[in-house]
């Protein structure tokens, strides 16, 4: 009897499960989530939104179809730039389904674009773009380095191979060189406020001019130094800015915007700091100019003041000889008109005892002594007595 039983209800319809619209859509979120692995999916992108929570928001599409994509803000924060409509994505990630709305999307943990250089290369451009028309790549604006720096600042990790080789160099080459290290991180999230801020930083500490520097590596890994932050840094500071950041085929737009732009932070350290044998074999190249030079500016003066004095000599010379022939002159004038002149030419002069001239007959008194002066001396003389006196 109770086997028949149970036979009687085995053969009994089952009731329906009824379910209800959020367990229906779990249960394909679920399958959807755990029987498809995640996978790569290509296509153009359409309406790329990017919401106030940091959410972003598209639609993937080909000819053929549509998928709806969401990139939650963790993911979308590495994004350098957002991607351009129609542009080509590959993007990586797995579906789920939005129990809300009933609607399946495709969740991205990565994307790039397809064409070269990338989602990267294309925040590249615009940005350089946008300082190209400010004028800060501009060639024109970009300074000269000090020759001879006291002092030089240097904005770089304090643990990275680019700062043992910034130190290398300069003590190689200019040992008397300070250097002002101001450690920063060179990669990851907020990386690139912290390099401009350093910048900034050590500038204001009185060098000559600052080097920002980093080691090699991929184009992310060197994306800080492409982000606005930099270069804003860069173009703003007092100082000129050498940038060695990578290596040789490493292009940033700090390289951009810097003064000098060196291939490696080792060329960086070269360009700033003098070489010490260079610099000695300069000065002893100087000094010897200097000696020449003044060698011959000796012999050039020593010739000028023979010159000088030949022609001193022969201005004196024509001087007195003027001066000779006027005083032959003179002297030969006062000789005529000498009275010895006079007695030369037969003529005496009678003078008293007090040596005056007799002029007249009156002075002639009788037997009145007086001297009579000739050319070759006097002669003593008296006054005889007139007839009938």
């Amino acid at each position: 009897m109770s086997d028949n039983l149970e036979l009687f209800r085995e053969d009994r319809p089952a009731e329906p499960r009824v379910w209800t619209v959020r367990q229906v859509n779990r249960a394909v979120r679920l399958l959807l989530e755990q029987t498809l692995p995640q996978l790569w999916v290509t296509g153009e992108v359409a309406n790329f939104r990017r919401q106030r929570s940091g959410h972003c928001y598209f639609t993937l599409r080909d000819s053929a179809a549509q998928l709806r994509c969401v990139m939650f803000r963790r993911e979308a924060a590495r994004l350098p730039t957002d991607p351009e409509e129609g542009m080509t994505l590959r993007l990586f990630g797995g579906l789920t389904l939005y129990e809300a709305r009933g609607g399946y999307q495709f969740v991205v943990s990565r994307l790039e674009a397809e064409e070269a250089g990338g989602i990267w290369k294309l925040a590249f451009d615009r940005l350089r773009r946008k300082l190209a028309a400010e004028g800060l790549t501009d060639p024109a604006r970009k300074r000269e380095l000090p020759e001879f720096p006291r002092a030089v600042g240097v904005v770089t990790s304090p643990d990275g191979a680019a700062l043992r080789d910034i130190v290398a160099v300069t003590r190689r080459r200019a040992p008397w060189l300070h250097l002002l290290v101001c450690g920063t991180r060179v990669q990851g999230r907020g990386a690139a406020a912290e390099i401009g801020a350093a910048i900034g930083a050590v500038a204001a500490r009185g060098v000559d001019l600052v080097i920002v520097a980093r080691g090699g590596g991929s184009l992310e890994d060197l994306w800080e130094f492409n982000e606005e932050a930099v270069a804003r840094a860069v173009a703003g500071c007092p100082v000129p800015v050498v940038s060695g950041v990578g290596h040789e085929t490493d292009v940033t737009i700090c390289d951009l915007v810097a003064d000098l732009r060196a291939a490696t932070p080792s060329a960086a350290a070269e360009a700033v700091a003098p070489d010490r044998s260079a610099l000695t074999s300069r000065l002893d190249g100087l000094r010897q100019r200097l000696a020449r030079g003044l060698g011959a500016q000796a012999r050039a003066r020593r010739w000028r003041v023979q010159r000088a004095g030949e022609k001193l000599v022969g201005g004196v010379r024509r001087v007195a000889g003027g001066r000779e022939d006027r005083l032959a002159a003179a002297a030969a004038a006062m000789h005529a008109l000498s009275p010895v002149a006079t007695l030369a030419r037969g003529y005496a002069v009678p003078l008293d005892a007090r040596g005056r001239l007799l002029r007249a007959r009156r002075d002639f008194t009788p037997a009145r002594r007086f001297g009579l002066r000739v050319v070759d001396g006097s002669v003593r003389c008296i006054v005889a007595k007139e007839n009938g006196r």
